[in-house]
């Protein structure tokens, strides 16, 4: 695909891309989720055991075939970032993006996070959300500037607060949200292509 005709590859800098992960990308994706996890070390949110986890080998060798997790390429062709998705209630959730932190400041995890809004509108799925820390820079307010908005507690949905749940041994969840970004998916009336 050229430069510039998808808004995830618009503003990668020259040479990098965006495409889906292959099982081979596995170890180096590993290693991305090992070092972003240390980005929190200093916070206190996430429990020091925990930071040393990371997305398990069999996950992504489920994912991978699914079409579920992308890579971003730096022009050697490494791995230096990743998001995984998957189809949860009526959407896609974005169960993770990662940048290897030797790559950041970027536009990396912006690029990934709108290679996922544009799988949704693929997919013809209405919306993509995601569990976040509320207010750390390159959470919450980061995936504000996307376009994603906070749900409130009352419009959470079954697998959300199940999620929720799983992480409350691990990290500080009353320091987290849920956000939701509505997907423009193209409609036809009157021969017009129009969007809501």
């Amino acid at each position: 695909m050229p430069q510039g005709t998808d808004p995830s590859m618009r503003d990668l800098p020259e040479g990098y891309s965006i495409t889906l992960a292959d099982v081979e990308d596995i170890p180096a994706m590993i290693a991305v989720d090992k070092a972003a996890s240390a980005l929190f070390a200093p916070t206190g949110l996430i429990n020091p055991d925990a930071l040393d986890d990371h997305v398990p080998a069999d996950v992504f060798e489920a994912e991978i075939p699914l079409g579920n997790v992308f890579t971003v390429r730096n022009e050697h062709g490494w791995a230096v970032g990743f998001a995984m998705v998957r189809a949860r209630g009526n959407g896609l959730y974005l169960d993770q993006v990662s940048v290897t932190p030797d790559y950041g400041q970027r536009g990396l995890g912006r690029a990934l996070v709108l290679a996922v809004i544009k799988e949704a509108e693929r997919r013809k799925l209405p919306y993509v959300s995601l569990s976040t820390f509320r207010d750390l820079p390159w959470n919450g307010p980061f995936y504000a500037s996307l376009g994603f908005v906070e749900i409130t507690r009352d419009k959470l949905e079954p697998y959300m607060l199940e999620i929720e749940e799983a992480q409350r041994p691990h990290m500080d969840v009353n320091e987290r949200c849920f956000m939701r970004r509505k997907v423009r998916r193209p409609i036809f009336r009157f021969g017009k292509k129009e969007h809501v």
